[in-house]
């Protein structure tokens, strides 16, 4: 579930200087479709014009193209016919690519099959952590393979119980990929499900790999943040708060790990481009500020989307611009629910901690998908 590049994607969206009165007119007096059905969502057609921010801003951003050329890498993203025309059009300008996306496709503002229109924007990003190959002093902290027993998707073992039980720890010996310094660096990066690690391997070289997601031990997540609410022990739930917390309450560092059972299993991937995102769950590179994670059961894998999102601080959490749906999350649940990729490093961990606000969506379906 995201800095060496991050895109400037919590800054106030300035007006294109291809504005819509450039782009040839598209008939918007025509007789919308009838809505879709999905498992978990219902989509409601509507007018480009009632998209907030489509007629000032520039959709076709060059990171938004690239976005939606990766999706075409999988065969199986939705509507994977019109990747020929995404690809041709990959050297079009914006009034080009702005009118084809007009003419092509039909916007459907997503719901709940209750009704609701608004639901819940997170972040997430990848870290970047200091790692040893073997344990060595201030490197203490395992982060382990996948132990065999748990791709048969049966709950495992508690994250206290690896940590407590001989039995268990007798399993997880020799499936340590790395170890870190810092039990809540290793949490965080249980929870984003990826990292970027500059290793320090057995021959004292240091090279930079990817963590991936591999597998989790099938236990349920429960929020460290929430837990520390509920004990009133601060207000303050960003991960610096956190830390803050516990240099001053350092014995009750296992409690609060042990409040969250669920932990992830990585496996170790080379780094051949340090600009690529992390693979999400569609199975391409996700990218800074135009990949979001999403329930499969309300929109699929490779859709674009337009987002609306305010926050409650500024503009600094304003968003209003096409992104896709890349990936998926165990948090990542309803019908108008999406996690925002903030790209990689201490920036973006600190950007994506900011963000949990309302949200819109519509997804940009073919006006005659096959």
């Amino acid at each position: 579930m995201i800095v060496g590049f991050l895109v400037s994607c919590t800054t106030p969206l300035a007006p294109s200087h291809e504005t819509i009165s450039q782009v040839p007119s598209v008939d918007e007096t025509s007789v919308l479709p009838a809505p879709i059905l999905q498992a978990k969502s219902r989509w409601l057609p509507v007018r480009w014009r009632e998209l907030p921010g489509w007629q000032d801003n520039d959709a076709t951003q060059h990171e938004a193209w690239s976005a939606w050329l990766k999706s075409c890498q999988n065969a199986a993203t939705a509507n994977a016919y019109l990747c020929p025309e995404i690809r041709r059009l990959s050297i079009a300008n914006s009034s080009e690519q702005r009118h084809w996306m007009m003419q092509t496709l039909q916007p459907f503002r997503v719901e709940s099959l209750q009704g609701p229109t608004e639901g819940l924007l997170t972040s997430y990003y990848e870290p970047v952590l200091e790692a040893s190959r073997k344990l060595r002093p201030g490197f203490t902290v395992p982060l382990y393979r996948s132990p065999v027993n748990t791709y048969n998707k049966i709950p495992w073992y508690t994250r206290q119980e690896m940590d407590t039980l001989p039995q268990v720890k007798a399993q997880l010996r020799g499936l340590e990929i790395a170890y870190v310094a810092d039990p809540i660096d290793a949490l965080i990066l249980h929870i984003q499900g990826s990292g970027r690690v500059n290793m320090l391997e057995a021959d004292g070289s240091k090279r930079t790999v990817r963590l991936a997601y591999a597998s989790t031990n099938e236990q349920p997540y429960k929020s460290v943040g929430r837990w520390l609410l509920d004990q009133g022990g601060t207000r303050d739930v960003s991960w610096p708060g956190i830390k803050s917390w516990l240099a001053r309450n350092p014995h009750r560092l296992n409690e609060l790990l042990w409040s969250n059972p669920r932990v992830v299993f990585f496996r170790e991937e080379a780094m051949s481009d340090t600009q690529m995102g992390p693979k999400g769950a569609q199975g391409v590179p996700l990218t800074p500020g135009r990949s979001i994670a999403v329930d499969r059961g309300s929109i699929p894998y490779g859709a674009p989307v337009w987002l609306s999102s305010n926050g409650t601080e500024g503009a600094a959490q304003r968003f209003q611009k096409l992104v896709f749906a890349q990936d998926t999350g165990s948090a990542i649940t309803g019908a108008v629910r999406a996690d925002y990729f903030m790209g990689w490093g201490a920036e973006a961990g600190e950007l994506a901690g900011r963000i949990k606000q309302p949200l819109q969506m519509w997804v940009l379906w073919p006006k005659s998908p096959r």
